[in-house]
């Protein structure tokens, strides 16, 4: 499990506490490249594709495709038997301290964190003890101020933790406890098989595939932010979000290039080295494994509304999926022809089409959509004529 956390304030105020089925060892801890977590967000972002439209006089195909991207201690801790808490094992990773805990009962465990200098939110104990009783530990890492500053870092980088169990779960609970509001999270899950999804929680695909009034492009971000909280609101925020189901074989076409091998394993692909793992049907320059399928999921979530850690399963399907949104630009030359005055009469009714669709999908004003995508576009044409006026003009 390889974690990138967004954190806003001063970095001696940070420390995560993430349930562990188990003690994990020094040798399955270490930090990894943010570079490697932004090229996986990279390569399967939701696009923006672009097409231009032919001359409706001179149709030649030409299509032009873009792809856009959518959418950061104390000295030492006092053991404290009394408590009922183990210290089972301690580290220094990078700019981390990081501890292993057991604990015998929940208000121990939150009376050590807060002698131990940790801010535990008012209604942590319950979720504690709920993960207490399932006989889990809690791996807890705060960042060393000294180490951060040897190092010369700007940000904190990835943690990545390495463990076996037989639950494919993400605990979330525990942040919710704290949290100013929903939280956002994205799930990058690198399997053999095929897809993952959520088992106690619908897992529902993003609307997809749409044509969008042009205007779009110079606002994506802000559309796709506007989109997605209306698919939460429809869905009372009580689904996880599909955006991209791919084979990292291959990909039509890529928003970025693939992931290495080499960057396959820093995030613990480790069959990359078994027989088959490389695929025969990579494309050329590219590499990708055939055994490696990518699935990102989106949840916007909170305690009211996601009372339950997320649970997952791998499942054999690779069917593809990629959250896409189409702009097709008009012609803006002459048109003069019978096809060019069809063309025109076509375009109002296809602009309409795509407001209305924007609309729907991010609970816009039709009306301010309208006004947005209202300039028309600058074809020109010649004086109307006869029928054989097209067939014989020069």
């Amino acid at each position: 499990m390889t974690m990138a956390n967004d954190f806003r304030g001063d970095p001696q105020e940070f420390a995560v506490v993430i349930p562990v089925p188990t003690v994990v060892r020094r040798d399955q801890i270490e930090v990894t490249d943010q570079a490697v977590l932004d090229h996986l967000d990279a390569y399967s972002a939701p696009r923006l594709v672009e097409y231009f439209d032919e001359d409706p006089c001179r149709p030649v195909r030409e299509d032009y495709l873009l792809s856009m991207r959518a959418a950061p201690a104390p000295a030492g801790e006092r053991d404290a038997p009394s408590r009922g808490v183990t210290v089972e094992a301690r580290y220094t990773v990078g700019e981390y301290d990081i501890l292993v805990l057991s604990a015998k009962e929940s208000g121990g465990l939150e009376a050590w964190l807060v002698e131990n200098g940790y801010r535990i939110p008012r209604g942590a104990r319950g979720v504690l003890a709920s993960y207490l009783r399932q006989g889990m530990r809690f791996f807890v890492a705060r960042v060393n101020l000294r180490e951060k500053a040897r190092l010369g870092f700007t940000y904190l980088r990835p943690l990545r933790v390495a463990y076996e169990s037989p639950k494919f779960m993400l605990p979330v609970r525990l942040g919710t406890v704290n949290a100013q509001g929903p939280q956002e999270l994205f799930v990058f899950a690198l399997t053999r098989r095929g897809r993952v999804e959520t088992t106690n929680y619908r897992t529902v695909r993003l609307p997809t595939g749409m044509d969008l009034p042009p205007f779009v492009k110079e606002e994506f971000g802000e559309f796709y932010r506007a989109m997605f909280a209306e698919q939460v609101r429809r869905e009372d925020m009580r689904a996880v979000f599909l955006e991209y189901a791919w084979d990292m074989a291959w990909c039509d076409p890529c928003a970025a290039d693939p992931l290495s091998p080499e960057e396959l394993r820093k995030l613990g692909v480790s069959w990359l080295d078994e027989p088959g793992g490389q695929s025969p049907r990579a494309r050329p320059g590219f590499g990708g494994p055939v055994d490696v399928f990518l699935t990102r999921l989106h949840v916007r979530y909170d305690a009211a509304h996601f009372p339950e850690d997320l649970v997952f399963q791998e499942t054999a399907d690779r069917e593809t999926f990629q959250g896409r949104y189409v702009l097709r630009h008009p012609w803006i030359g002459a048109a003069v022809c019978l096809a060019g005055r069809q063309y025109r009469e076509d375009l109002d009714r296809r602009r309409e089409r795509e407001a209305q669709s924007l609309a729907t999908l991010t609970g816009w004003s039709l009306e301010e959509v309208r006004r947005k995508g209202e300039a028309p576009a600058r074809i020109t044409a010649e004086p109307a004529r006869g029928f054989w006026g097209w067939l014989l003009r020069k």
